[in-house]
């Protein structure tokens, strides 16, 4: 990167650097966002009462009966998500993994994503732009490997 002015190279500001003026509003906002949806979504699974099924903690949602359960008596590649979200929103991280593993996970994944955007909020830091980075081909198909891991997990220790 060379400088308006003259030929000499400049460098990109770090990852976690406060962004210039102009993109600082920007970046807060964006980080706000973030971070209230994150934490929106941790709210609500904090909100609903996990089943002890391990699944159709969605249903207070008032979201309908998973169709695999109702056709196959089988869990879906994403069943327990809600349930385990839930209680990884009341803290209890063990039992969200047992739940479903890959649910944990993310729940987990949230509550960074929640911590990420404040900072990114208070000091205008672009932290966006290095998790944008992660993601690539390689955490794709490493997030896929998970959630079918997951998903053979749930189909081992289904009890319908």
């Amino acid at each position: 990167m060379t400088s308006p002015t003259d030929s000499t190279p400049t460098r990109a500001p770090a990852i976690g650097t406060p962004a210039g003026p102009a993109l600082a509003l920007k970046e807060r906002l964006s980080g706000l966002v973030t971070a209230g949806a994150g934490a929106g979504l941790l709210g609500v699974a904090a909100w609903l009462t996990p089943d002890e099924a391990g699944h159709g903690t969605h249903e207070q949602l008032m979201l309908p009966r998973c169709s695999w359960v109702g056709l196959f008596d089988k869990p879906c590649p994403t069943c327990g998500m809600t349930t385990s979200f839930s209680y990884a929103a009341e803290g209890d991280l063990a039992q969200a993994a047992i739940t479903q593993p890959f649910g944990a996970v993310l729940a987990v994944l949230t509550a960074v994503l929640i911590w990420g955007g404040l900072h990114s909020a208070l000091t205008g830091a672009r932290v966006g732009g290095f998790a944008m980075r992660l993601m690539n081909r390689w955490t794709l198909i490493a997030s896929l490997v998970l959630l079918l891991g997951a998903w053979g997990y749930k189909l081992l220790t289904w009890g319908g």
